[in-house]
């Protein structure tokens, strides 16, 4: 049924008989996911819904014969069933100049009259049928509305024109047909409609005010709290830049682009991993880092008029402010690591930019764990400095794996760090002890680091836990934790390679290696990929940086593609970018929203 048939050729009744109706149920809508082909892409999504006739039962996470492809961002019983308004409709026939729409468009489940997002507040709730529902959040932004609607846009639009509609939590299972009455049968404490939590998170302007009467609503999704908590705590803080409630923020890069530092001085930590200390050239102090944080250095190409080489490297020492230290493991074919052994002499220069990353030590006085294995070490070792500056009090607990004592870098110094602290602990794991490595006292367990070790270790559950070290170590060793009680939500991880991919609902290809776009290269301004290791020329024939990222296989992370959601927000290490279209709200300073941006010129981000 087109979306101009009036409420009266669904319910038999006008609009002005509705007396203390808090509005009709005009469709009911459901679909099962499918999987469409999408921009040489397949997507599994179940934003296909259609009207049906009759009666359909409501269940606690779901209607029958509905379903959700992307469990991630859709259903569950937060997000059980989903609303539009009749209003929102014809709004978007105006605004868009179409006529083609249908119930079940926006992918709603309840195509309703009434129940206006600016009217509508979190927390209240309605019987519709025989079945009783509660107003839980916003409508989650989402490309794949754009997919269905053609128009790529959307997401977008939803929000910036306070449109986004929201979704039920079922309280009370029953059957609900098109033309039941909506009686509001309950009213969320705050007052706080849909499009003013939708805009407290996704606009520009995050007030405290409204962040703490958020989240003294208790029907509003863990989700959508979590979001809010970190707002709060970032407009606690200072200096800090962007969206905490979409991303994990920090303060702003110290400095843009790339700075010259002078090599201050050099040591070697194991057989495999050598420090080098960098100092300004003018001897002024440094601007200090974030225990955790990263500097990328711009190290040669070993061969003439290749493009130079980028690296990242974890800050490893105290909080100085006259010297970085960076720590590098000899990979036997790298290259970078072989010239920064072997190359830069005492007083020589290199390009470094300002430290930045977000796996940083958070403030409190809970138990924390500091957990890697190998060169993993240097993120945390830098947090045990500034908890050992800080005379901290907390339970500390220092848990690292290596092959041997030659190979097991900071061992002295990490365990004096520990003896200053008054509730420190250690335990050390070798994995191939040599024949002088002596157990109690080089070491303290044979073999891996592993969940089942960290099962023996009595640690505490209600700990902060910061891990460091290869992909697979962290994953099994984040699993362990959580195995043990501590909250997924305190486990933070360090990765230097490119990400894993966010693409949600894009269904599973083999990976490929990063790799120059095919067809002829493109003659604009080169794209350095710093994680990649690719640098890439231009072709504006790329609508988003994002595209070309794609079109070579560099692991991406986005979800909206128009700018909202700040999933693919990526750090932009050298350069600028301009937007098209504009997002709703700017990435913190010194990054680059995507999905949305175009270079400027020469930039380097670090993918």
């Amino acid at each position: 049924m087109s979306v101009g048939s009036t409420v009266e050729a669904v319910t038999g009744r006008t609009p002005d008989e509705s007396g203390a109706r808090a509005g009709t149920l005009l469709s009911v809508n459901v679909g099962l996911p499918r999987d469409v082909s999408w921009q040489g892409r397949t997507v599994h999504t179940g934003v296909w819904k259609y009207p049906v006739e009759g009666s359909r039962t409501v269940r606690r996470l779901n209607l029958d014969g509905d379903g959700q492809g992307d469990l991630a961002g859709h259903g569950g019983e937060q997000r059980a069933v989903l609303v539009y308004q009749l209003d929102s409709y014809r709004h978007w026939e105006r605004e868009l100049g179409r006529d083609d729409f249908s119930y079940g468009q926006f992918g709603e489940n309840f195509t309703v009259d009434g129940l206006a997002d600016d009217a509508v507040c979190i927390g209240d709730q309605f019987r519709i049928g025989t079945a009783v529902f509660e107003v839980t959040q916003p409508r989650v932004t989402c490309y794949r509305v754009g997919v269905r609607m053609a128009d790529p846009r959307v997401p977008a639009l939803l929000v910036a024109h306070h449109r986004p509609g929201f979704y039920l939590r079922v309280l009370t299972e029953g059957t609900v047909a098109a033309g039941d009455e909506i009686i509001q049968v309950g009213f969320g404490p705050e007052q706080m409609t849909v499009a003013e939590i939708d805009a407290l998170l996704y606009l520009p302007g995050h007030p405290r005010r409204q962040l703490v009467r958020a989240l003294k609503i208790s029907a509003l999704s863990p989700g959508w709290q979590g979001s809010f908590q970190a707002l709060l705590a970032e407009a606690d803080q200072t200096g800090s830049s962007g969206n905490a409630g979409l991303v994990s923020t920090a303060p702003p890069p110290a400095w843009a682009g790339f700075r010259q530092l002078s090599v201050s001085g050099r040591q070697q930590e194991s057989d495999t991993v050598f420090s080098l200390q960098l100092a300004d050239p003018d001897t002024q102090p440094l601007p200090p880092a974030l225990p955790g944080q990263y500097v990328t250095v711009r190290v040669p190409a070993e061969s003439e008029g290749a493009p130079a080489l980028l690296r990242s490297y974890s800050l490893s020492g105290p909080l100085a402010s006259t010297t970085y230290r960076i720590s590098v493991k000899r990979e036997p074919y790298g290259i970078a690591g072989r010239y920064l052994q072997n190359e830069p002499q005492i007083g020589q220069r290199l390009p470094v930019a300002a430290p930045r990353g977000t796996f940083v030590l958070r403030p409190g006085d809970g138990p924390i764990l500091l957990v890697s294995a190998g060169v993993g070490a240097t993120p945390v070792l830098a947090m045990l400095y500034a908890l050992a500056a800080a005379q901290s009090t907390r339970e500390v607990w220092w848990l690292h794996g290596a092959r041997n004592k030659t190979e097991h870098p900071f061992a002295e110094e990490s365990a004096r760090l520990l003896a200053q602290l008054p509730h420190g602990h250690q335990h050390i794991c070798y994995s191939r002890a040599g024949s002088g490595d002596r157990l109690g006292r080089d070491f303290d367990t044979a073999g891996r680091l592993t969940p089942d070790l960290l099962g023996r270790l009595n640690l505490p559950a209600g700990a902060e836990a910061y891990l460091c070290g290869p992909n697979a170590f962290m994953a099994e060793l984040s699993a362990g934790l959580v195995a043990l009680g501590v909250e997924a939500s305190r486990i933070h991880t360090e990765i230097f390679a490119a990400a894993p991919s966010l693409t949600p609902g894009i269904a599973p290809v083999a990976a490929h290696t990063p790799h120059m776009p095919t067809g002829t290269p493109g003659l604009g301004p080169m794209i350095a990929f710093a994680r990649s290791g690719l640098s890439v020329p231009w072709d504006p024939a790329y609508a988003s940086l994002l595209e070309l990222a794609e079109a070579c296989d560099v692991p991406t992370r986005w979800s909206c593609r128009t700018g909202v959601c700040h999933t693919c927000e990526t750090g932009l290490l050298s350069g600028a970018v301009d937007y098209q279209p504009d997002p709703l709200e700017p990435p913190a300073s010194g990054d680059a929203l995507l999905c949305c941006s175009r270079p400027r010129g020469e930039i380097i981000l670090d993918l």
